[in-house]
């Protein structure tokens, strides 16, 4: 966790965790930032890689195609039902490599800190970080740490890059579509944007709406056990639904069509939508994918995802047509037909 190699293991000096700010110091390279790697980082993300103390993680080689995404997580406010930018920053990366229908295997965690962040803050992010980290069995075995001057940024910005290897015979990806194909999601849709929103906007509602963020590395591992043939996986972050399936469908060069009274829906997200004036296709979901797989396979994937509990409320939401103009299409409740476009600007910033 360090930009200058080793860190003095001789170095005790305790931190004050319940009342300290981030000092510029915390990211000079010398012996604060050591104080701080080793008292909070070291102690929370605690492994055999860390403990190397070098300015790189050294491991086996993984053998088969190896997958590696990267993602910055700037998501405000900090904390919010749920979940926070700790375990959103976990679940984030370790969902992207699953989607390839990869095994994530480690992770990285770089840390941009403001002068001024409350210690108590940033403990509280890690600790969630390092629970979300070893509830994935997906360690993070490198990282590092940067201070900025307060003003120069939002408290705390975490990127996490992680490593995984694709199994023998997968070979999922978002160019292979194809017309007949069935389309399925594992969840309700909008929870982790609308709870963001309510947040924000101090909305109350008769139930508490929650973010959705999970590791879903193990739902997929479920699924390709069963239909090692998926076609397609992805996770529908910011855009929503409805942007993820015209990536798909550009991939593809395919056309799509879903059925409105399909779509797994909370009550309660379905009536913070109307009333703030959104459309929950396009509501950042953190914990929740979509699954194109062929026909014949679609039931029993179902099967599998529903025996899962981040795939129980799943649905088989539509099923990709031929299109040379690669529209999404929905069937309306009322029997009509409307185009499901890619968004237009942003509806909810700062979300993930």
């Amino acid at each position: 966790m360090s930009a200058t190699g080793k860190v003095k293991p001789g170095y005790t000096r305790a931190l004050d965790l319940k009342h300290g700010c981030i000092e510029m110091s915390h990211g000079s390279g010398g012996r604060a930032m050591a104080q701080l790697i080793q008292q909070l980082f070291m102690t929370a993300f605690d492994n055999e890689f860390l403990r190397q103390m070098n300015d790189q993680a050294c491991f086996q080689s993984i053998n088969g195609r190896m997958v590696m995404s990267t993602d910055s997580h700037v998501v405000t406010p900090l904390f919010f039902p749920g979940g926070d930018i700790g375990n959103l920053a976990v679940h984030g990366t370790i969902n992207d490599i699953a989607m390839s229908g990869a095994k994530p295997c480690y992770l990285a965690a770089s840390f941009i800190l403001e002068e001024g962040f409350p210690l108590s803050d940033l403990k509280r992010i890690v600790d969630s970080m390092a629970k979300a980290a070893q509830a994935a069995q997906v360690p993070i075995v490198t990282g590092d740490t940067k201070v900025v001057e307060k003003g120069s940024g939002d408290g705390v910005f975490i990127t996490t890059t992680g490593i995984g290897m694709v199994p023998e015979g997968i070979h999922i990806s978002g160019d292979s579509a194809r017309p007949g194909d069935k389309i399925l999601v594992s969840g309700t849709l909008g929870d982790h944007g609308i709870a963001i929103m309510a947040l924000r906007e101090n909305l109350s509602f008769q139930t508490s709406i929650e973010s959705d963020t999970a590791a879903l590395h193990d739902l997929v591992a479920a699924m390709i056990a069963v239909t090692p043939g998926i076609h397609v996986l992805r996770d529908p972050t910011r855009g929503g639904v409805a942007t993820t399936l015209n990536e798909i469908a550009q991939q593809s060069s395919v056309g799509m069509m879903i059925y409105e009274d399909r779509l797994p829906i909370q009550e309660q997200v379905q009536a913070a939508c109307e009333f703030i004036g959104l459309d929950p296709l396009y509501i950042a979901n953190e914990g929740k994918l979509i699954a194109i797989c062929a026909a014949e396979d679609a039931e029993k994937l179902l099967h599998v995802m529903h025996a899962h509990p981040l795939g129980r409320h799943a649905s088989i939401i539509g099923e990709v047509i031929e299109d040379a103009h690669c529209f999404v299409q929905m069937q309306t409740r009322f029997g009509g037909k409307r185009v499901v476009d890619w968004l237009s600007g942003e509806q909810l910033p700062r979300i993930c």
